[in-house]
């Protein structure tokens, strides 16, 4: 995951500051020391680090830190706040016009994900409400218009195209296509190279002129580091853009372009891929990335994942059947198909305040939650509403048709027995006891 080092050394830091009772001048300065190799290790800008520390040292030194009961906290905070303030202290929406359409237009080099984020953006526009419509301006890159076609339709959005024409021409009409059918948001995919240069630039000016876009997005790799700090500086005063779109901040980024992007341009970067999948875009929150990297987690995130993805009708009737004690395989099933909707099991536990770093080592492994798919599956109906029905003759049958072994099925049905005590507990828990208190739960202090 990005920014999984420098969350490292910026965690050994400020272990060293905790161990400290008091501390002065000379600990404040080792520990920025510390500070500024993590960030540039992560390949932050020179000299936004050098600011970063600046400004950080000064505040460290003062007063406020230096006779507070609990210094290292302070620093911590401080270093929170700046983070918070090199990435944008807050997250900024899309300039939406008071008279639709809003017209995005999305620009960046070749292989940095446009045709791909574009559609993703356009289904997370439509989960909010609106009617995007998807505009196929790269008539160079072959396949492009193809591709366009195929994730639109994934994404459930509408993609004008004329084929291989002109960009400009494409653009105006996809616009005029869009006012006609009600669109409030159209997005163009405008054309990439693989490096920076004249013609892709003026092409890029041309459509800016035709159609007068509402917010020039230019999407950018994560993973080129520095150079996605250049591409941005580029692109902004040739076309002086509005905002940038991070790609693959999941990967093995070491995250120096989303520190460096906002000091280096004064752009924001609103969004972030963080997955392959259509529905892995997140609006880029500078307070709750600050939190991540100071491994404090992001619950935020989490909360609202949770909210888009579980079906709250269908929690409701599973809370009720687990205090009617009837939770079955069926249940559990449902309820791993809505987890994994949440992405994957890493990048949820990442998200648990002091949970993801304790963690970070553990092989938490995707497969398993599949395996165990496959061995309900292979269940009939009325095993997986009664477990207790499944006999050695049946384990092996399970066990054939899943793929697995009959110790694996084992597992399984000793792990729901427990969950099932474990339910049967938690719903006692609160009932009131034979002297009027309340149940408590073995090893709670309740």
């Amino acid at each position: 995951m990005a920014f999984e080092s420098l969350s490292d050394k910026l965690s050994q830091a400020f272990k060293r500051l905790r161990s400290k009772g008091r501390l002065d001048e000379a600990d404040i300065k080792e520990a920025m020391r510390e500070v500024k190799m993590a960030l540039l290790e992560a390949d932050v800008s020179y000299k936004v680090v050098r600011d970063f520390v600046r400004t950080v040292s000064e505040r460290a030194v003062g007063a406020e830190v230096l006779e507070s009961l609990t210094p290292a906290q302070q620093v911590i905070k401080i270093v929170n706040d700046e983070l918070c303030a090199l990435m944008g202290s807050e997250n900024k929406r899309l300039n939406a016009p008071a008279k639709p359409p809003c017209i995005l237009m999305l620009c960046g080099l070749q292989g940095a994900g446009k045709t791909t984020h574009a559609a993703k953006l356009a289904k997370y526009l439509l989960r909010q409400g609106h009617r995007p419509l998807l505009v196929a301006c790269d008539v160079y890159r072959p396949a492009a218009v193809e591709q366009l076609k195929v994730v639109g339709q994934q994404a459930g959005v509408p993609v004008f195209e004329q084929g291989q024409g002109d960009p400009v021409a494409i653009a105006r009409e996809g616009l005029r296509h869009g006012r006609d059918h009600g669109n409030d948001f159209v997005i163009l995919d405008t054309a990439g190279r693989l490096h920076i240069d004249e013609e892709l630039m003026g092409e890029l000016q041309s459509i800016k002129s035709a159609v007068e876009p509402s917010e020039i997005m230019l999407v950018v790799d994560a993973m080129t580091g520095q150079d996605a700090v250049n591409v941005a500086s580029a692109f902004n005063e040739a076309l002086d853009i509005d905002s940038v779109l991070l790609t693959k901040l999941d990967g093995d980024t070491r995250g120096g372009a989303a520190l460096s992007v906002l000091a280096v341009t004064g752009k924001p970067i609103k969004f972030v891929g963080v997955g392959e999948k259509l529905d892995e875009l997140e609006p880029f929150h500078p307070e709750r990335m600050a939190s991540r990297i100071l491994g404090m987690g992001d619950v935020l995130t989490l909360i609202e994942k949770a909210q888009s993805s579980i079906d709250e009708k269908k929690s409701i009737e599973m809370l009720q059947k687990m205090k009617q004690n009837s939770f079955d395989m069926n249940d559990l099933l449902e309820q791993m198909y809505q987890i994994k909707n949440m992405g994957s099991m890493k990048q949820v536990i990442s998200m648990l305040p002091g949970v993801g770093n304790q963690l970070k080592d553990v092989d938490i492994d995707d497969h398993k939650l599949v395996i165990i798919e496959a061995m309900i599956t292979s269940m009939t109906k009325e095993e997986r509403e009664r477990p207790s029905i499944i006999n050695p003759s049946r384990k092996r049958r399970i066990a054939a048709g899943s793929g697995t072994r009959v110790e694996d099925v084992n597992r399984l049905l000793k792990q729901f027995e427990q969950m099932q005590k474990m339910m049967k507990q938690l719903t006692r828990f609160g009932r009131p006891g034979r002297k009027g208190g309340r149940k408590r739960l073995p090893g709670l202090p309740f």
